[in-house]
């Protein structure tokens, strides 16, 4: 009953029927999230997970490790992408260590939820061992619980950590038994050469472990410490009911693991925009999903989700405050 209420009150706008496009979709999409017709945004939150790959010494990023710490001290200054678009729409702002390899000063306005300092290199051995796994999950369902406490239903997260698409692609590969090559992208800007060592380095670690089955082995094993956590966070929010922004390649393999788990978690996502990662488009595709943005990101940090949100608060603005045809004594179509 309640759709239908959604997509009467959405046709009888001042327009003509289906004018607005995917905003219609996406206005009536929150309507059932929140189990409204007069649908609202509060207290809009990001959440940054930053943690270091044991991976990254391999080379399969252009840039050296200690760059995630250093933004992480950025974010913390106010200087990245991430604040200046934070700020800009409203949006509070939470860095989290995830596992961060270094020792941050006392006195941050940091979450402290460092598991150890990195995953280890899964050329050696697993990223995580299974209670580090599992600390991870519960650390990020943590910080969305006091995150909820505060009255907010609509979070996105982004990530921060020198060697996360690898991580990433090679989640996404064993997530859907798609080739690896075709799971790879250029990352933080390789070169051809660069981008074939990573292809090649990639490969070799697959082969490293050919029995994992499962969503939770396959994060376990190739993920990241801020990929876990952002996985457990998403979770929490989820079972918060709240609208969940996801971001890009690596924000959308996290809730891909999730999605393995429980389908039902896409109700309450909305894909804010497509990457210039190389497999983002591809696996939106596979998850069926739409994204709201194409812009060529690929700066990661929850920048996607910072910049789409005005056009989810325009989603349901038009919702309660557009008038009717009756209200406006406008004349609909016979």
């Amino acid at each position: 009953m309640l759709a239908d209420e959604l997509q009467h009150k959405i046709d009888f706008k001042t327009k003509p029927l289906g004018a607005l496009g995917f905003l219609e979709q996406l206005a009536h999409k929150i309507g059932m999230v929140q189990q409204t017709t007069s649908p609202a945004l509060i207290k809009p939150h990001m959440v940054v997970f930053a943690a270091d790959h044991g991976i990254a010494t391999a080379g399969v990023s252009a840039y050296p490790q200690e760059v995630t710490y250093q933004m992480v001290m950025n974010f913390l200054g106010g200087g990245a992408a991430i604040n200046v678009f934070c700020r800009q729409n409203g949006i509070n702002i939470k860095v989290v260590d995830a596992g961060v390899n270094f020792d941050f000063p006392e006195g941050l306005n940091l979450i402290d939820k460092k598991v150890r300092k990195s995953s280890r290199n899964i050329l050696e051995e697993p990223a995580m061992t299974v209670d580090e796994y599992q600390q991870a999950l519960e650390n990020g369902r943590s910080v969305v619980k006091e995150i909820a406490e505060t009255g907010c239903n609509i979070i996105g997260f982004g990530e921060m950590g020198i060697g996360n698409t690898s991580a990433s692609s090679l989640m996404m590969s064993q997530l859907f038994n798609i080739p690896i090559a075709d799971c790879v992208g250029r990352g933080t800007g390789l070169n051809d050469v660069q981008l074939q060592n990573k292809i090649d380095i990639l490969s070799k670690c697959i082969e490293r472990y050919p029995t994992l089955e499962t969503a939770d082995e396959i994060a376990q094993t190739f993920g990241g410490l801020e990929i876990a956590q952002m996985m457990g966070a998403m979770e929490e929010a989820y079972r918060q009911n709240m609208l969940i922004l996801i971001d890009g390649f690596i924000a959308t393999v996290a809730i891909s693991a999730l999605f393995k788990k429980n389908p039902e978690i896409l109700e309450n996502c909305i894909f804010c925009h497509v990457s210039d990662e190389y497999a983002h488009i591809k696996l939106l595709e596979v998850l069926g999903q739409k994204a709201l943005l194409n812009l060529n990101l690929r700066v990661g940090e929850g920048t996607g989700c910072a910049l789409a949100y005005p056009i989810i608060q325009s989603a349901v603005n038009f919702l309660n405050e557009m008038s009717s045809f009756e209200d406006a004594n406008v004349s609909n179509k016979d």
